[in-house]
């Protein structure tokens, strides 16, 4: 599969999970990645294992297989979730108005900057 690179932007109605792999690629590996049960699919699971990192994702309830995940760990990412919320207040980048990655990656790091100013 090839890498994240910097121009690739998916449009706003194709789901995450599509390119989560390529997004994963593009990091160093970590001990652990958190999701949520949109991630959970066998194939990010197997990939995870292979890099050696534990996937703390929530099984989705009707998955015949419930995987056991760190539940304390599990509950951190709400940190990370209610900073896109304050970022989705900003118009232009809730809406993806810019339809230049550059462009649109300069946006989120202004509102970061005065999100974290705040």
């Amino acid at each position: 599969m090839a890498p994240l690179l910097p121009t690739d932007a998916t449009p706003g109605n194709v789901h995450d999970c599509k390119v989560a792999q390529r997004c994963i690629e593009a990091m160093p590996p970590s001990s652990e990645l958190v999701a949520d049960k949109g991630y959970d699919s066998q194939a990010l699971r197997a990939r995870l294992d292979e890099r050696g990192t534990q996937a703390v994702i929530a099984p989705r309830k009707n998955r015949k297989i419930q995987y056991e995940h760190d539940k304390v760990i599990y509950k951190q990412p709400n940190i990370i979730e209610r900073l896109f919320c304050r970022l989705k207040d900003w118009r232009r980048i809730a809406t993806r108005f810019d339809r230049n990655l550059k462009n649109f990656m300069g946006a989120i790091a202004l509102a970061a900057a005065v999100v974290w100013w705040l």
